[in-house]
């Protein structure tokens, strides 16, 4: 059996949404080992002069505790 945690991040990129749930994953993964699944809770983006400048996510990620 395992035991599974979940931590909320946040994340922002310019390109999209999609690239900022793999910017969320990637950082991370830089200090969290074992990650199952992302649930992206929110999304956002900034607005400049009319136009989006920025999108933004609230995820969750969940992950496998070594046992």
């Amino acid at each position: 059996m395992s035991i599974v945690k979940v931590i909320e991040v946040i994340a922002s990129s310019e390109k999209g949404i999609d690239d900022a749930v793999k910017v969320a994953v990637k950082e991370a993964s830089k200090t969290i080992r074992n990650i199952d699944s992302v649930y992206v809770k929110d999304i956002k983006c900034h607005v400049k002069n009319g136009k989006i400048t920025s999108w933004g996510v609230i995820c969750k990620l969940s992950f496998r505790l070594d046992a």
